[in-house]
């Protein structure tokens, strides 16, 4: 149990984490047991609640969890889950960059009887593209466009899409993003002033969890970009036009209820206890 409390590296053992495995072979190596199996390892330290193989991010106190910090938390969490009124519309907001076609040199080959989908292995890099992407937290529908590059340029641009396809009646549009320079602009601030119906909200700082749009960018990931694998940076632009309108057809919001508030309020003071 003490051996697998400390990292290896204390011990001589140029690993990560341990292993079950690399537990029985340092307590046989050590001579604390004549013989012992990784399966025994396991059950020994399953019955005492411990996975040394397993790790999770923290943060320490560099980033404080303070009144603001409380704050813009608060505010999030409000615009996820009140009534809104019949003006109103909120957005989730951010990109998702460096998506490359990676052409295959072999076309990908479906799966057959005790075959799996086939990949080759080799591919030809043609460029990336980034995308812009809004998720209305209440029906869960996406409006994205591609880039090449992701400047203030662009993400103006991605603006003023917003601002035609959302029709006159939403007279406060909530976009919630990052911290991201892009985001804050001298000159993305200017375009704010001349459309007030954008009210832009900041997540806190490491809080990307906490921007819905990253939930729909993992569904995304998964389901299109598993094997990434386009004819073209066209091809793979109208590629993810095509699931975003397919989504669209069938979409949902992602639930946030006061219990997800309140237990996202206690999570910074819980793992910084348990750090």
């Amino acid at each position: 149990m003490k051996l697998a409390c400390e990292m290896p590296d204390q011990f001589g053992r140029s690993l990560s984490v341990w292993d079950c495995q690399e537990l029985a072979r340092k307590l046989q190596e050590d001579g604390t047991v004549e013989s012992i199996s990784a399966e025994t390892v396991r059950r020994i330290l399953n019955n005492h609640h411990l996975k040394p193989w397993r790790h999770h991010m923290w943060l320490g106190d560099k980033t404080p969890r303070d009144d603001a910090f409380y704050a813009q938390v608060r505010e999030t969490c409000d615009l996820y889950t009140r009534p809104l009124h019949p003006y109103e519309k909120v957005l989730s907001l951010d990109e998702k960059t460096s998506l490359q076609p990676r052409t295959r040199k072999q076309p990908t080959k479906p799966a057959k009887p005790k075959k799996s989908v086939r990949v080759e292995n080799e591919y030809t890099r043609k460029g990336a593209l980034n995308l812009f992407a809004a998720f209305d937290t209440r029906t869960g529908n996406v409006y994205g466009r591609c880039f090449r590059r992701k400047r203030q340029v662009e993400f103006i641009s991605f603006l003023e899409y917003l601002d035609a396809q959302i029709p006159d009646h939403i007279t406060t549009i909530h976009i919630v993003c990052d911290n991201l320079r892009v985001h804050k602009g001298k000159e993305v601030l200017k375009w704010l002033g001349k459309h007030p119906r954008f009210l832009f909200h900041f997540t806190p700082v490491h809080c990307s969890w906490m921007n819905q749009v990253e939930q729909w960018f993992s569904i995304l990931q998964r389901k299109r970009f598993k094997i990434a694998d386009f004819a073209s940076i066209e091809d793979l632009r109208d590629k993810i036009y095509l699931f975003i309108e397919q989504w669209n057809k069938r979409a949902h919001p992602f639930k946030w209820t006061t219990k997800s508030v309140a237990k996202i309020m206690a999570y910074p003071d819980d793992h910084k206890q348990a750090a």
